[in-house]
């Protein structure tokens, strides 16, 4: 459960057909006069962009970008980007629908059954979420001048667009804007999984199962990933379809 909800965290467009512009210095030059914007003012504008996708209009995707040359983020700007995909009113919908999966299937069975089961199993599901989220988004990529981004290719052939997507839950774009292994989002889900046995019912705790569930939050990541990378073109054919 912990770490960032695949195809929440990490293009989605507001009005559920194509992406909400973002802005470039290449595509958008400066009027003459004016004194040249700051990276971290060009950043800012971009994650305007981001801040407002979301896919079907309700689910949040502000981790992702559909510039390729964006502006790598100021450290602030990732911790703010990451807290607000965390605090988000939906996050908390979905973590309260995670837990009654669990509760269903009985998982974490140390918590019991009943509202008290439930609600421990909603706070360790949105915890899982938040120190993911935290972790693999803001305190890594900071520390390891990272973006946590995920960047949408949205051109070539199907399976190259599916192996990039693929591929980025081990490897991204690094503050220098060059591709780099992912150590922000590997070392963010076992750290979120350490975190975690602090909460967890003592039957579903110790090292091996840490090392277990943060390899499983990696490849739904990847899942995720591949989501985000092809829901704009399944969404914009549906709802012309409709239209």
């Amino acid at each position: 459960m912990f770490g960032a909800y695949p195809i929440l965290g990490r293009a989605q467009s507001t009005d559920r057909t194509t992406p909400a512009p973002e802005t470039n210095e290449t595509t958008h030059p400066k009027p003459p006069g004016q004194p040249a914007k700051t990276k971290e003012q060009l950043a800012a504008e971009q994650l305007k962009a981001q801040e407002h996708q979301r896919v079907l209009g309700i689910i949040p995707s502000f981790n992702v970008s559909n510039v390729p040359d964006a502006v790598a983020m100021a450290p602030k700007q990732k911790f703010g980007l990451a807290f607000k995909s965390a605090t988000d009113p939906v996050t908390f919908v979905i973590a309260g629908v995670d837990a009654g999966i669990s509760q269903y299937q009985n998982d974490y069975a140390g918590y019991g059954q009943g509202a008290e089961g439930y609600f421990k199993r909603w706070g360790a599901s949105y915890a899982d979420t938040f120190d993911g989220d935290m972790l693999g988004n803001a305190v890594f990529p900071v520390l390891l001048h990272q973006d946590p981004r995920y960047f949408r290719k949205g051109t070539g052939s199907f399976g190259s667009r599916l192996w990039y997507a693929a591929l980025t839950t081990v490897r991204c774009r690094g503050d220098n804007g060059r591709w780099q292994p992912n150590y922000s989002n590997v070392l963010g889900n076992v750290a979120a999984g350490g975190i975690a046995n602090l909460y967890y019912p003592s039957t579903d705790r110790g090292a091996g199962l840490t090392f277990q569930r943060a390899f499983t939050v990696t490849a739904e990541g990847a899942l995720g990933s591949m989501f985000l990378e092809f829901w704009p073109d399944v969404s914009n054919k549906l709802f012309k379809k409709k239209k």
